[in-house]
């Protein structure tokens, strides 16, 4: 692992991964529904304050794929090998998680899946395929600049949270109860 690593135009960069990754979201989104695709973009409820920590997040996030895109694979160490499994449990974690939304009723909260275990697998899967982008490169500052994405989008579930329990009131509220925010216990 290296704190900056060279950067460098090249085919076994990190972006080969994110371009996996993207590509199956762009699919999966072909199959959905409109009223799907808004459910998954509504902002509707969100304050000011948890728009700025969004743009914020992205920013971060965009970062991290330039970082992606002109940094090498770190192949044959062991933090590419953990990257590669992460990447891959992501990845399929978020179709899965993008699967078990397209199938929930648009009245309710989203109960069902992976959603049984976390309130935002979705987003937990996206990181932990950016995790795992980060040490198959083997950068430090991609993961703390991964870090303060992760941070930042700390503020959009809260907004996500506020406007679910607008939408649909004590349903929610006992989901809330049963189901962690992230995973197991956070």
């Amino acid at each position: 692992m290296e704190l900056f690593p060279a950067l460098s135009i090249g085919w076994l960069n990190g972006w080969i991964f994110q371009v996996i990754f993207f590509i199956s979201f762009g699919i999966f989104l072909l199959t959905c529904s409109k009223d799907v695709i808004s459910r998954l973009y509504d902002e509707k409820g969100w304050n000011k304050l948890q728009k700025i920590f969004t743009k914020v997040a992205k920013i971060f996030g965009l970062i991290v794929l330039i970082l992606f895109l002109f940094t090498p694979l770190n192949i044959g160490s062991i933090e590419f090998i953990i990257g590669i499994v992460l990447i891959i449990i992501g990845t399929i974690g978020f179709l899965v998680a993008l699967n078990n939304f397209k199938k929930s009723p648009l009245n309710k909260p989203i109960t069902i899946g992976l959603y049984k275990i976390s309130r935002n697998p979705q987003l937990l899967m996206m990181y932990l395929t950016s995790l795992g982008n980060s040490l198959a490169i083997g950068s430090w500052i991609a993961l703390i600049i991964l870090s303060l994405s992760i941070i930042s989008g700390h503020f959009r579930i809260l907004g996500e949270e506020k406007r679910l329990y607008e939408q649909y009131g004590d349903s929610y509220l006992e989901y809330k109860k049963k189901v962690p925010r992230y995973f197991i216990f956070f």
